[in-house]
């Protein structure tokens, strides 16, 4: 839980550029792969975690509308990656504009549940990480090398001449 503006948008900068390394990663050949029925694709689940930033954000009063909302993603995987860099940054500076630390315990209606301020970032942040991590097992099934987040990848262990853990 953020107790503070700037302890948010530190997680917040550090999730997005991780948000950033796995979404450039991803090819126009692999974004539409259906690795599953029931599973989402690379492009469905960017273009879910960057419209997912505008409709919070609007349903918590710092934007005036989700643009987002109804359009389908854009062509080019390079755009969806430029669109949810854009968001990102319009979300961080939106939140500084409108909150403040005292804010942050004030209460919004949220999906039909009652959130503070501080509840939704902290559910901004896990979301977009939640489904990040599905995109990673997404792009290993598909072949795509996996950036490192929370440490080294298999790829980025290989790379300094150590084994990935088993």
């Amino acid at each position: 839980m953020y107790r503070n503006i700037n302890d948010f948008l530190t997680d917040w900068q550090l999730e997005a550029a991780s948000t950033n390394r796995v979404l450039e990663n991803i090819t126009e050949e692999t974004k539409g792969v259906k690795v599953h029925p029931n599973i989402r694709t690379l492009e469905r689940l960017a273009w879910h975690i960057t419209q997912t930033i505008a409709e919070m954000g609007t349903k918590a009063g710092l934007f005036e509308e989700d643009v987002l909302e109804h359009l389908p993603a854009p062509v080019n995987f390079k755009e969806v990656t430029a669109t949810h860099q854009k968001y990102n940054a319009l979300l961080a500076d939106a939140v500084c504009t409108h909150w403040s630390d005292e804010s942050l315990n004030e209460e919004l209606d949220m999906y039909g549940q009652v959130w503070t301020k501080a509840t939704l970032l902290d559910v901004l942040v896990k979301h977009e990480a939640h489904h990040r991590s599905q995109m990673t097992v997404i792009m290993r099934m598909v072949g795509l090398p996996v950036p490192g987040l929370y440490g080294p990848s298999q790829e980025e262990w290989a790379a300094m001449g150590m084994p990935a853990m088993e």
